[in-house]
């Protein structure tokens, strides 16, 4: 890596506030006393933000309080300044209607709590799933030196003997309590097995695919995405976070230094060889599109042929993520992947990727696997298009039913999640494995949102008969930690006219994965005349937040970002007055 030269302090931006001789320069310096610093405790030295998602209501964040205090310590004896700045916390499970409806109002708030304060680099403090890719857009675009915390994957579940993984094993035991395979006494038994300590999900979840690829992509420290909440190895990971960003803010190590094209393709090939979850797609073309650099479904797709699954983690292998760390984490992954990679990327170690996985070694190699024995024969990824998917939708072989992989079938229609949830278990309902169910206004401004609602629940009459998957298409989004032949992200959304709009109960559909095809199999003039008879639906919302994310909010192939907030100018610095 090219190095800078290194910064004098007042050329640091914190010193527009600190070090002025105006009336306004007083001001600052008379309030931060006020909260009982010394002047030479925060005067001349370069301000640390740390942007904590810590809440009571965020279990995989319940340590990042403990860890935003590890950060302090480290930049106080690194010669800076730390000051913590809580933002939203968005914890899954518990958020609603969803946690993706507020990942832009985050990324929104990290970015201004940077601007408007004066902050000279920043500490991020995240990892359930929409908390990495909220800070880390709000921090590129706001573009000053930043370094990602991970919060870590929580320990490993267990349940009579068995492997327990967060949200994976959740959908299994919840089929089995509706088909009757165990009693009420042991689902409410299992609420306290699956998850055993702070930390995000122990599958491979949309948390630890983010936190992941950002590893591989050098934002975070080398490996600091795979070490589990609770091993105290990460409370010295995050004092590390402190001592290295005073070295970054010296250095001037930006955002826009490391994230080139580069960058981004060494993430997305993690991504593949991880078998990570396919909320992935959207967040890494926000992320791109937040750096300026061209990043397509289509390039995920190219690699996604060439890069197997090579982690044997749920929902498409075998272990969990403390297994994964034991067996060398994503330092070994990325060395098993290195002949694919481009080694000579930044970091913000101040190291290239290659020069960080120097020294890696795996421990494990049915954990984490090599190139030439992969975990499945299917892809992380497929982009799938079609007369349903002009713009394209995803669905991730690795987690699908070999038999639904090529499938056509007839459609049964549900209009939104209410619907789907009133019919689903009727008797009546006129389905068979064969089935393709559909649901519709699902999307990021129909639902609005696009909650993850794409795993749509098997029938309960088909339970009974011992089906477990089924083909099932949405504009909705599915957890990272579940599994099934769902097609997701179909684009554009039903709810701005997409195609999906115009399905009708007993049209059939055809899948096609190997060809990337999705097709409904009606006519070009058919499709044509039920267009022109659609109607818009109505905003759902008309007021505060949710009004504007429905007016701004883009479509599932362009990142579901603000479109004010993709490829404009740099804002500039605040006036001071």
């Amino acid at each position: 890596m090219t190095t800078k030269h290194r910064r004098k302090i007042e050329e640091l931006r914190s010193q527009r506030w600190y070090d002025s001789q105006d009336m306004r320069g007083f001001a600052h310096r008379q309030r931060t006393q006020q909260m009982g610093l010394r002047r030479d405790e925060f005067m001349n030295k370069p301000v640390i933000g740390i942007i904590n998602t810590w809440s009571d209501l965020s279990p995989c964040h319940a340590h990042l309080r403990d860890r935003a205090e590890a950060v302090k310590r480290a930049v106080w004896a690194s010669g800076g300044y730390p000051v913590e700045l809580p933002a939203l916390s968005l914890g899954e499970v518990l958020v609603k209607p969803t946690t993706m409806l507020y990942r832009n109002f985050l990324a929104m708030e990290a970015e201004e709590l940077l601007r408007c304060h004066p902050i000279d680099g920043v500490v991020l403090l995240g990892g359930c799933d929409k908390t990495t890719p909220a800070l880390l857009m709000g921090a590129i675009s706001m573009d000053i030196p930043a370094i990602f915390c991970p919060a870590g994957p929580m320990l490993n579940g267990k349940w009579k003997g068995k492997t327990l993984g967060a949200g994976t094993h959740t959908r299994k035991y919840w089929d089995e309590l509706r088909s009757g395979n165990i009693t009420q006494e042991e689902w409410v038994d299992l609420e306290s097995r699956m998850t055993r300590s702070n930390g995000t999900c122990n599958t491979m979840g949309t948390a630890s695919t983010m936190t992941s690829i950002v590893d591989a992509m050098g934002l975070t420290l080398p490996g600091a995405s795979s070490i589990p909440a609770a091993d105290a190895a990460h409370i010295r990971m995050a004092s590390e976070c402190g001592s290295r960003i005073v070295e970054m803010i010296w250095e001037d190590l930006k955002p826009s230094d490391i994230l080139t094209r580069d960058n981004f393709l060494n993430g997305v090939k993690c991504y593949m060889a991880l078998g990570g979850s396919t909320n992935a797609a959207i967040h890494l073309i926000a992320l791109a599109r937040r750096a300026n650099v061209e990043l397509t479904l289509d390039d995920m797709d190219v690699i996604a042929r060439q890069i197997p699954v090579l982690t044997n983690i749920f929902p498409s292998g075998q272990y969990l993520m403390e297994d994964f760390y034991y067996a060398g984490g994503l330092p070994a992954l990325l060395s098993h992947l290195s002949s694919q990679l481009k080694l000579d990327t930044a970091s913000v170690s101040g190291r290239t990727l290659g020069e960080n996985l120097a020294g890696a070694e795996c421990y494990n190699e049915d954990v984490i696997r090599q190139l030439d024995n992969p975990v499945c024969e299917g892809a992380a990824l497929a982009v799938l298009r079609g007369n349903l998917a002009p713009r394209g939708a995803v669905i991730k072989p690795s987690s699908a039913d070999a038999r639904l992989i090529k499938h056509r079938g007839k459609a049964i229609v549900f209009d939104n999640h209410a619907d789907l949830m009133a019919r689903i278990d009727d008797p009546a309902l006129d389905v068979t494995a064969d089935s393709v169910l559909v649901l519709r206004n699902a999307g990021p401004k129909g639902a609005p949102g696009m909650p993850e609602w794409g795993a749509l629940p098997i029938p309960k009459k088909l339970l009974a008969q011992g089906v477990r998957d089924m083909l099932r298409l949405s504009d909705a989004r599915m957890s990272g930690t579940h599994y099934g032949t769902c097609v997701l992200h179909i684009a554009p959304e039903s709810a701005v006219g997409g195609p999906l709009a115009l399905v009708r109960d007993g049209d059939e559909i055809e899948l096609d994965v190997d060809e990337r095809r999705l097709a409904l199999c009606i006519s070009d003039k058919e499709l044509e005349e039920r267009r022109q008879t659609w109607r818009a639906p109505s905003p759902r919302i008309d007021r505060g937040y949710t009004a504007i994310y429905q007016e701004h909010v883009t479509q599932a192939d362009q990142g579901c970002d603000f479109d004010i907030l993709q490829n404009g100018q740099r804002q500039p610095e605040p006036e001071i007055f």
